[in-house]
């Protein structure tokens, strides 16, 4: 028999009153099954769990969905839409339409937060990759444009406009399922190929014109933690309405060589959780705590040493400031 799903902010029975609002976001145990991470989580004494895309078309979200409530745990997001910033018009109806599906497997789960990370310039080869080639020049001077960049693909102003205008296409059919699209800005190295959205106050901006339960922001501390202007866009989430999500893992050094994959344990890099903690809490947050960690080391760990490691840092680093 399953056990009972908990309300957010509070612990599953049996489960662990210090770790009510801790959640395992999948992409921390990225070699395990849903089931093996859900199975997991659940052993740890957790009540939640974030969910990656991936896991869920393994099985599909049906069943997705049956094996997280079978565990008891609510999904606190679902990771993620986005990519939206395609200038080609078959490949843009295409990103609509896979963003549609995933607004209905976020409703299938249970949880209201789909995670977006809205894409980087059309220049970019692809996620990590090199960068697409200047277009040939149309004639033998090669003049630019007066009113525009050589290469529109390296247009960073438009590239945001067009994500502007596909969250507004988006939000209707959000709205009608009862999720909301979550912006996640990104750090400025990701710019180029995963997010042309940095900081916080940019994607604050990007949801302003729609209803706060269908448009937020999550806050990921390792993507926001060098902003020098945090602490006032947490706030205005906050009062806003709109702060929908926090994400935690550290920043280490040195860099990997892919940097995407230098996410660390909280309390093994550089962020102060205390202080960011304490402004999420002072902005009304009260919803669950994910852990998403990208990191080959971790990746490795038996499961049971990384459920560990997050729960004692999270009882060490964030809880005291919630």
């Amino acid at each position: 028999m399953s056990t009972p799903v908990a309300p957010v902010g509070e612990a599953a029975p049996g489960r662990r009153a210090d770790l009510a609002r801790l959640s395992l976001n999948t992409a921390t145990t990225k070699h395990l099954t849903l089931a093996q991470a859900a199975a997991a989580a659940a052993d740890a004494g957790l009540s939640s769990i974030g969910v990656w895309r991936d896991r869920v078309q393994e099985v599909g979200a049906d069943v997705a969905a049956t094996v997280v409530a079978d565990h008891g745990l609510r999904v606190s997001s679902l990771c993620r839409g986005g990519f939206l910033t395609t200038a080609d018009d078959d490949a843009a109806r295409a990103a609509l339409d896979d963003n549609r599906l995933a607004v209905r497997e976020a409703a299938m789960l249970g949880t209201r937060e789909l995670v977006l990370v809205v894409g980087g310039l059309p220049a970019a080869s692809a996620p990590g990759g090199a960068a697409l080639p200047y277009p040939a020049l149309p004639h033998p001077t090669g003049a630019p444009a007066a009113d525009g960049p050589d290469d529109p693909a390296r247009d960073v102003v438009a590239t945001r406009q067009r994500v502007a205008d596909r969250i507004a296409a988006l939000a209707p059919y959000a709205a009608e399922h009862g999720v909301r699209l979550v912006l996640e800005p990104l750090h400025p190295m990701f710019a180029a190929d995963r997010a042309v959205v940095s900081t916080l106050g940019q994607a604050l901006d990007l949801a302003a014109p729609f209803d706060p339960a269908v448009v937020g922001v999550v806050v990921d501390t390792y993507h926001v933690w060098w902003d020098p202007d945090l602490a006032r866009q947490i706030a205005r989430a906050g009062a806003e309405g709109r702060l929908a999500g926090y994400q935690v893992c550290d920043w280490v050094l040195p860099l990997a060589a892919d940097p995407l994959h230098s996410r660390g344990h909280v309390g093994d890099g550089y962020v102060d959780f205390a202080t960011i903690t304490r402004w999420v809490r002072d902005a009304g947050y009260t919803g669950d705590v994910e852990v998403e960690i990208f990191h080959e080391d971790v990746w490795a760990a038996p499961p049971g040493r990384t459920l560990a490691t997050m729960a004692e840092r999270h009882v060490r680093h964030v809880l005291p400031h919630l």
